[in-house]
């Protein structure tokens, strides 16, 4: 495979001497430029994330991430933002060193240049670019979430930020070195549009009291800190803003209506803010401050009993600042999602301007496709359904934009028809898919696995068996939909190497077998059905097997899932007419365990181990008597009901393979209207116990565009 590689003219990788590997630790890199007739560029890579800023203003988020010893490389063109005769760009670099589902464990470092046209005029490593740490933001707090690095709690003072503006110099720069980066790509992909999005209004008020507590929050990213899952230890912390937070307690709320660009909060107050619909980005505002205090912005996805509760998600979703009497502007430093924000002031009087954030998502201008529909509830659910797409694909498939943004198999299954149907093109595709065969292995995982969710570092060992045949059915489909056989090639070793982990699990009559690891079928009962054999992980490795007979002209293969179905069929189907989910062994012998699960029906249908000429009954069933309204009426309690991920999808996609329109209309407004109206995007399960914005949710497009609901306007971009 030909792999895009970028060379920078000049610059080299640098760090702050000595602190390369330290965890949480951030560095701006700051570079002076004239504003002219001439184009200015920046072309930049880091390891884990920066914000771009000129003049103190927010440009960008970057760069896009990429596999382990690979780093993309993002380009701006700086010129619509040099407004000034001097300008002030500045990187300000997270280097987290953590193990985590959002960025891989790898040494800080920044790499960039800037060009005016062919000229390099600062470059890291050579000349332009000075560096200082960015000591307002606080290293040793807890993390921000399991699967996310560290939450933002910064400690200012009037000079915080100096920096970023070239009329200040109060700051002394620190020293850098040469370290340690890999190969340089280019990015390949489209770049966020990062809107400024506003609240539409204060819409709660109430008074804080403080209390002591043991625990307002004490999950296992806060004390499961251990050499494996890396992070600063309680006893460590510096500032625990869990701590902090958990100390307030609210009155309950007053009702008002009051405008957000200026909120006033007195001494130990809140307010709370309606953004209206479920929103990612990155938080902007300006806070003035009357004394030395505390501000914590606080935000989720839904109220809870009409309160903002940061940690429904088990997140630290809150973001503290202690201040001393000023004014400041703040740009944060990673996005996150909330429909709701409560600011809280504590021990002195504060304002808070201008607050909003930068949408990070995919661009509104690389989507040609509209819907045209009549159907204001279906309009309603595309348009939470394009919310839930461009907030999860970015530089990857994300599973959530909030909790992990983590890049997720099988949702990338579904997330990748979506950017289709949307764009008419696969360039995220391309480079999401591309991040799992860069790399020669995987440490901690066996020969052959791939990572569940990439790029992510899992030194537990842990992975999902099933999540790596939905790679290969994905890669199927991509071959389909860009005829990029170049790349199917390159993938050729890494998939048999996928394909002789599995053949290790085949028993005598070729079920794969105790499968290692977690083993995940879907969020409900089904995945309490995984062991010893599990029916529904069979059908899925029959589509994986024809699949990669299909792209490698593998005949044997292709035989050898038709064997397996047939050996399925003669084993799983039991006398009420429904699959059993899985098999025990028995004193040598495989035993039916008698749990029958809607999802697995789907499952066999999905991978045509069942077809309805095959089992009319069974499917007639599905169709006209399951559904988004099975449990209200009472219909088969003994069957356990599936849930959004991934059985739910299933049915739907069932509908939509077969011609079902009117039941595929029908069922996506009984699944998805109340999500639409609550959140404005599409959730991870069919209530609010997790994310309400999940990637593979906006599936509901690709189907809304098999019913003719959509209008297409495809571009070359």
């Amino acid at each position: 495979m030909k792999i895009n590689t970028y060379a920078f003219k000049s610059a080299i990788p640098v760090w702050e001497v000595g602190t390369s590997t330290v965890m949480n630790r951030t560095v701006a890199f700051c570079a002076d430029v004239a504003a002219g007739d001439e184009k200015i560029t920046l072309a930049a890579a880091a390891s884990c994330s920066f914000v771009l800023l000129v003049n103190g203003e927010f440009v960008a988020h970057g760069p896009a991430r990429a596999a382990h010893g690979f780093f993309r490389v993002d380009e701006y063109d700086l010129t619509p933002y040099l407004t000034k005769p001097q300008n002030r760009v500045c990187l300000r670099v997270a280097g987290y060193n953590v193990n985590s589902f959002s960025y891989l464990d790898q040494p800080s470092f920044l790499c960039a240049e800037m060009m005016c046209g062919d000229k390099v005029i600062a470059a890291t490593g050579k000349d332009g670019f000075t560096a200082f740490g960015v000591d307002e933001r606080i290293m040793k707090c807890q993390r921000y979430s399991f699967q996310r690095t560290f939450a933002e709690c910064y400690d200012v003072t009037p000079t915080a930020f100096d920096y970023e503006l070239t009329d200040k110099t109060s700051d002394t720069p620190v020293a850098t070195e040469q370290v340690w980066s890999g190969q340089f790509i280019h990015r390949d992909m489209p770049y966020s549009d990062n809107e400024k999005l506003y609240p539409r209004a204060v819409f709660q008020r109430g008074t804080i009291t403080y209390s002591e507590k043991e625990h307002y929050y004490n999950a296992r990213e806060i004390s499961g800190i251990s050499p494996i899952f890396k992070g600063y230890r309680l006893e460590e912390l510096e500032y625990g803003s869990q701590i902090w937070v958990g100390q307030a307690d609210p009155s309950a709320p007053t009702t008002v209506s009051e405008d957000a660009a200026t909120v006033e909060l007195p001494a130990d107050t809140y307010a709370d803010l309606d953004f209206g619909v479920n929103l990612t980005g990155i938080y902007d505002f300006t806070l003035e401050a009357q004394g030395d205090g505390e501000l914590y912005i606080c935000f989720d996805e839904i109220l809870l009993d009409g309160r903002v509760e940061p940690i429904r998600l088990s997140t630290s979703s809150f973001i503290t600042f202690r201040v001393k009497k000023g004014t400041y502007h703040f740009v944060c430093a990673e996005p996150y999602v909330m429909r709701y924000a409560r600011l809280y002031a504590r021990g002195c009087a504060m304002t808070v301007k201008g607050l909003h954030i930068h949408h990070i998502a995919f661009p509104m201008t690389r989507i040609n496709a509209e819907f045209v529909g009549e159907d204001a509830a279906m309009k309603k659910i595309y348009d939470a359904a394009l919310e839930t797409f461009r907030a999860n694909t970015v530089d990857i498939y994300m599973d959530c934009p909030s909790r992990e943004r983590a890049g997720w198999l099988c949702d990338s299954f579904f997330t990748s028809r979506v950017e289709k149907v949307l764009t008419g093109q696969s360039k995220v595709e391309r480079s999401f898919l591309e991040n799992f065969i860069l790399p020669e292995s995987f440490a901690h995982l066996p020969k052959g696995m791939l990572p569940m969710c990439y790029p992510s570092d899992f030194p537990d060992g842990t992975f999902i068996p099933n999540w790596a045949m939905w790679y290969v059915v994905e890669l199927g489909e991509y071959l389909t939909r860009t005829g990029d056989r170049e790349f199917i090639d390159a993938a050729k070793e890494k998939m048999y190497d996928l394909y002789a982990y599995f053949v290790k699990f085949e028993n005598e009559l070729g079920l794969l077998e105790k499968l290692e690891s977690w083993v995940f079928l879907e969020w409900s009962k089904s995945n309490e059905l995984t062991q010893d054999v599990s029916f529904a992980s069979n059908m899925l490795y029959a589509v994986m097997l024809d699949t990669l007979g299909d792209l490698y002209a593998d005949d044997a293969l292709k035989t050898k899932a038709t064997a397996l179905r047939a050996t399925i069929n003669a084993m799983a189907m039991t006398e009420s007419g429904f699959y059993c989910d899985n098999a025990y062994r028995v004193n040598g012998k495989l035993v039916l365990s008698g749990e029958r699960t809607e999802s697995c029906q789907y499952y066999a249908f999905f991978t045509e181990t069942a077809t309805p000429e095959s089992h009319p009954d069974l499917w007639k069933t599905l169709v006209h008597e399951f559904g988004h309204d099975r449990a209200a009426k009472g219909l088969y309690p003994e069957i356990w009901p599936a849930n959004a991920f991934i059985g739910n999808y299933l049915r739907l996609e069932l509908l939509n393979r077969y011609g079902y329109r009117d039941e595929l209309y029908a069922n996506i407004k009984g699944y998805f209207t109340y999500m639409a109206e609550q959140t404005g995007t599409l959730w991870e399960h069919v209530s609010t116990m997790a994310s309400c914005n999940h990637g593979f949710a906006s599936h509901v497009i690709y189907w809304m565009d098999a019913l003719g609901l959509i209008s297409h306007d495809v571009k070359e971009s």
